[in-house]
């Protein structure tokens, strides 16, 4: 499939790194493959590499499929003017948390607007007229 598992790992936490394989989707994967989750990554046979490749192209969207799946949800929830669609164009979360008070991973670094005294919005300003004459 094209992803590098750490070979030292356990074997269910070596399938995690494969994006859109969570540790339930695991336990269906190597209860379908016959295979215990304590085994080393490293100690697999290249029979039951291609086993469980052929698992995971069978019952789920992983890795590149399910990036751009995702990618064609929120384009098509930004086309038909949803609310959720409108949220992540903003950049905003768009599962109805609050962001009064948080909301800091979407929305990024504090910018003050508007609350500046007249001496210090002065400080500023003479502070960044010498850098744009450079």
């Amino acid at each position: 499939m094209g992803i590098d598992i750490p070979s030292e790992k356990r074997l269910d936490i070596g399938l995690t790194y494969i994006y859109g394989i969570g540790r339930v989707n695991v336990i269906l994967v190597l209860k379908e493959a016959n295979l215990k989750a304590d085994r080393r990554v490293n100690t697999l046979t290249d029979e039951e590499v291609s086993k469980l490749s052929k698992i995971i192209e069978k019952n789920f969207v992983v890795e590149g499929n399910l990036r751009q799946e995702i990618m064609q949800s929120i384009k098509r929830l930004r086309e038909i003017g949803s609310y959720r669609g409108s949220r992540h164009a903003k950049n905003l979360p768009a599962r109805g948390q609050r962001t009064k008070s948080n909301g800091r991973t979407r929305r990024g670094k504090r910018s003050t607007v508007g609350a500046m005294k007249k001496d210090d919005r002065i400080k500023v300003e003479t502070a960044k007229a010498p850098a744009a004459k450079k």
